[in-house]
């Protein structure tokens, strides 16, 4: 599955809250997706999935924290909101603590509801808007050669090119060279904007 369209996906065992959830937003506009249970949305799941979840906490079999969880584990990013009841006001807040954008009690009015999943989707547009640039930088880095990565790590850490080239056994001539290449390929004229922009995604060089 490669959806790139904002989707609500409901994930709800009462069937007549999940209809009741998905007339509403078509009635609002909004695509939606529902699930009866955890596991079928679990199966489903795709790092590509775009837009929020609504999330019952009570369901049989896999929890919603449960399958909060797993997500997690996933590293997905998909805004999850909470439907509770009220004695599952604390179990809520500790999904909150785990990465939960919002929580709304039952019975719950349609129009709170809805203005916290357009808060949830716009969530879901910065974060996306934010990971392409970081897997645009990432990719700009992936473009260096080895020697080019060795000379933008040390340009990083403010190394003279004099002390480069004594430090490598090069000549300064030839780290003024790898470090105009450097440049070019990272899209930037200023040292300062090429450290931004290294750090901004030093979490994903480690993980490689």
């Amino acid at each position: 599955m490669t959806d790139t369209q904002q989707t609500v996906y409901v994930v709800e065992d009462d069937e007549a809250v999940r209809d009741s959830l998905e007339l509403l937003l078509k009635s609002d506009g909004k695509p939606v997706r529902t699930y009866d249970n955890a596991n079928a949305f679990l199966k489903d799941y795709s790092d590509k999935m775009a837009g929020c979840i609504v999330l019952d906490i009570r369901m049989p079999g896999m929890d919603g924290m449960e399958l909060q969880k797993k997500l997690n584990e996933k590293h997905s990013i998909l805004p999850i909101i909470f439907v509770t009841g009220h004695g599952d006001v604390p179990m809520a807040v500790d999904a909150m603590k785990e990465g939960a954008v919002d929580f709304i009690q039952k019975p719950y009015r349609e129009e709170a509801l809805l203005q916290k999943i357009e808060a949830a989707l716009e969530q879901d547009r910065e974060q996306r808007k934010t990971l392409g640039e970081k897997q645009e930088i990432l990719r700009r880095v992936k473009s260096l050669t080895p020697r080019e990565h060795e000379i933008m790590d040390r340009m990083i850490a403010g190394q003279a090119n004099k002390v480069i080239a004594i430090e490598l056994e090069i000549s300064q001539r030839t780290v003024e060279i790898h470090r105009s290449r450097v440049m070019h390929k990272m899209g930037t004229h200023s040292l300062a904007h090429l450290v931004r922009m290294v750090l901004s995604v030093k979490d994903l060089i480690d993980e490689r």
